[in-house]
C-alpha cells in the first residue's frame, strides 16, 4: 500500500512538479491550494506524512496553521515544511510547532526525497518486532526505539519524529559527547545549527514541562551535546 503525502502548496505550477515528482516515487499525493482544504480534509482522515508551505493564498503564515492542527491531532506523524522563506526566525518558528524538517524550495529533488524516505523509514520502526537493543535504559529515562516512545520518572513525553532521534543519539551514550554533525547523521537530516538548536531547545522544554528542574542535556561548547547521567 501507498504511502499518503498531503502536499499543501498554493503555487499551481510548483504543486503539479511535485504531485508529478512524487507519484512517480509510488507515492500516493494528496494536494491542497489553501489552509482551509487542507484543514478540512485532516480532520476527516490523517496523511502518512504531510508536506507544507508556510505562505498560503492571502494568509502569510497559514502553513504555521495547518502544522499546528496536525500536531494536535498526532504527536508523531512526519511534517516537513518546505518554503522560500529562508531566515532564522520562520525556521526556529517552524521547528517551535513541531515540524520534523524545514526545507527551502532551493534544494534538489533527490535531496526532498531523500528527507521524506527518511522520514518514513523512522515511522516505520513503529510496526517492527521489540528487541531488547532498541530499548535505552539510562537513570530516570526510558526510550522504546520501535514503538518510538519516552518517559521521564515514569511519566510520557511526546516528541516529533526528528526530537526523538536526535535524543536517542545523545542518550544511548550517556555521558559521550555527540558533535552537531553526529546528531545529523542519526537523524538523517541535513540543517544549519540554528535548527539543531531549536530541536534542543525544544527537547530541554518538553522535559521541564514535568520536571521543572531537569538538566541532563548538557552543552558542550564548540563540541556538541550530551546527555549527562542524572
Amino acid at each position: 500500500m501507498s504511502k499518503r503525502i498531503a502536499l499543501v502548496e498554493d503555487d499551481q505550477a510548483l504543486r503539479e512538479n511535485y504531485i508529478s515528482a512524487l507519484t512517480k516515487q509510488g507515492y500516493e499525493v494528496l494536494p491542497y491550494a489553501n489552509r482551509k482544504s487542507a484543514e478540512q480534509a485532516f480532520a476527516e482522515k490523517l496523511p502518512d506524512l504531510a508536506i507544507i508551505d508556510i505562505g498560503l493564498e492571502d494568509e502569510i503564515d497559514g502553513g504555521f496553521a495547518v502544522c499546528q492542527q496536525l500536531r494536535s491531532l498526532s504527536k508523531t506523524l512526519p511534517i516537513i515544511f518546505f518554503t522560500a522563506r529562508d531566515n532564522d526566525y520562520d525556521t526556529i518558528c517552524g521547528l517551535r510547532m513541531g515540524a520534523d524538517d524545514y526545507l527551502t524550495k532551493d534544494i534538489s529533488l533527490p535531496h526532498l526525497l531523500a528527507r521524506i524516505a527518511a522520514l518514513f523509514r523512522r515511522t516505520e520502526l513503529l510496526g517492527l518486532p521489540q528487541q531488547q537493543s532498541d530499548t535505552v535504559q539510562t537513570g530516570e529515562l526510558t526510550m522504546d526505539a520501535k514503538r518510538m516512545t519516552v518517559s521521564w520518572k515514569g511519566q510520557p513525553i511526546e516528541l516529533t519524529v526528528t526530537e526523538f532521534w536526535m535524543l536517542h543519539a545523545i542518550a544511548k551514550y550517556s555521558g559521550h559527547v555527540k558533535s552537531r554533525q553526529q546528531l545529523m547523521d542519526e537523524s538523517k537530516m541535513v540543517v544549519d545549527d540554528t535548527t539543531i538548536t531549536s530541536h534542543i531547545k525544544r527537547i530541554r522544554k518538553k522535559f521541564m514541562q514535568i520536571d521543572t528542574q531537569f538538566d541532563c542535556v548538557e552543552t558542550v561548547y564548540g563540541m556538541g551535546y550530551r546527555w549527562k547521567n542524572c
